[in-house]
């Protein structure tokens, strides 16, 4: 138990309490935030743009330039999916959720590769390439990347991709000392397994 408490909480003790009042506060609201999404509700975007708002501070500060990129892109890509979402025509939704088409998958393949182009020119520049985690970073980069486009454009795919990179992030933030927001990926996992098979329904249902 000590052993636990020191690798999880212990790189807290040199973070302000204004941080840490900040990180949970994001985790929060990242949570209701994924939740809304499960339950294909709109309130998804301003819940989310608050968390990742937050971590795009706190990020800068922890000077996780990768990962406060990829919330930056979250908090753009937030706001088209409230416009999206919110589109209506007769009182009635105009996009509701759907499969990827075929024109889709080619920018979904032209969005990896650019996203872990420019992740890695990032890091050139700026010497980041300091271990393996740096490389870990660069594809969950990518993958977050592609399920927040298909999130906003109300694919049901995008969940595959949420769930790939939180699986990836649960043990990536742990090791860079970030408990709080470890945890929260192990719960984003576990929601978004939950998201796909509603969403999967919902689509099945309104194909009948």
């Amino acid at each position: 138990m000590d052993l636990t408490s020191t690798y999880f909480f212990a790189p807290y003790e040199d973070y302000s309490q204004l941080n840490i009042v900040l990180e949970l506060l994001a985790v929060i609201f990242g949570l209701v935030s994924v939740w809304l999404s499960k339950l294909n509700n709109i309130l998804v975007y301003p819940t989310g743009l608050i968390s990742t708002s937050i971590y795009v501070y706190l990020l800068f500060h922890w000077g996780l330039l990768g990962d406060m990129m990829i919330n930056g892109y979250y908090v753009a890509m937030g706001i088209y999916g409230w416009y999206y979402w919110s589109k209506k025509k007769n009182g009635l939704e105009v996009h509701k959720i759907a499969t990827v088409t075929g024109a889709e998958l080619r920018m979904i393949f032209a969005l990896f590769l650019s996203t872990l182009l420019f992740v890695f020119g990032i890091y050139s520049v700026f010497s980041f390439w300091g271990s393996l985690v740096s490389y870990i970073d660069a594809c969950t980069s990518a993958l977050f990347f592609v399920a927040m486009f298909l999130m906003a454009r109300r694919k049901v795919e995008h969940w595959i991709f949420w769930i790939v990179g939180d699986v990836i992030s649960i043990p990536l933030y742990i090791y860079k000392g970030f408990a709080l927001t470890g945890l929260q990926y192990l719960i984003f996992t576990l929601i978004a397994i939950g998201g796909y098979i509603s969403w999967k329904k919902e689509l099945d249902y309104e194909r009948r």
